[in-house]
């Protein structure tokens, strides 16, 4: 991918994050993921009372862009207030690897979005969980 779009996806993701719902955390996350029809499906994280009902902005920005009839995701970007960026929990791992095996996998500060991490979703889960076809 070149800089400029890694760039705007990061921002996306950073913008998302200005909508999440995380009165209990305080720990706001957005999260973009980018298709390879070249749209943007942002998500940012809402959280509950019941912890176990929260969900986390990859998750939400996955189940929309999937609700929506996408498929072929080559990056998400994920941005939080967390040195060196939030890189996803396991559970977004998980869901990643089944529905964007390849994609590549931005991490910003949002003190630092210029400083992007880069990552592989085969890189954050090796041997992810799969159902025999």
């Amino acid at each position: 991918m070149k800089k400029i779009e890694i760039q705007k996806l990061v921002r996306a993701a950073a913008q998302a994050r200005g909508r999440s719902v995380s009165p209990y955390s305080k720990f706001a996350v957005g999260a973009a993921l980018l298709t390879r029809t070249g749209r943007i499906i942002s998500g940012a994280n809402v959280e509950s009372a019941s912890y176990g009902l929260t969900c986390c902005a990859e998750r939400i920005a996955l189940f929309k862009a999937l609700t929506e009839g996408e498929r072929d995701f080559v990056a998400v970007a994920v941005v939080a207030r967390w040195k060196g960026g939030p890189t996803p929990c396991g559970a977004c791992r998980q869901l990643l690897a089944e529905y964007a095996p390849a994609a590549e996998v931005f991490i910003a500060d949002t003190e630092e979005l210029a400083r992007i991490r880069r990552f592989t979703v085969r890189g954050l889960l090796p041997r992810a969980f799969r159902l025999a076809s």
